[in-house]
């Protein structure tokens, strides 16, 4: 399997996938990222991204929910479709 760089969140367009790889926050945000579903393994979809890219609303499973772009880079994803 071939190693690539890493991807964030935040890079991600309006209706792509990707995988989450690694969460580099910590604390009360990392637990409440994880709440919400998002941990090693799952899969988000981007719905929808602000005109200057400053919240993102995304799809993980059955919950919808916005970030911040604070927030969505800090999340590492792969296999982004």
């Amino acid at each position: 399997m071939e190693n690539s760089t890493m991807t964030l969140l935040s890079a991600c367009t309006k209706g792509g996938t990707a995988t989450v790889v690694k969460i580099h926050a910590s604390g009360a945000l990392k637990q409440r990222l994880i709440s919400f579903g998002i941990m090693r393994g799952s899969e988000i979809m981007m719905l929808e991204c602000s005109p200057a890219k400053s919240t993102f609303e995304i799809k993980v499973g059955n919950v919808s929910l916005a970030l911040r772009k604070e927030e969505a880079e800090l999340i590492e994803v792969n296999n982004v479709r």
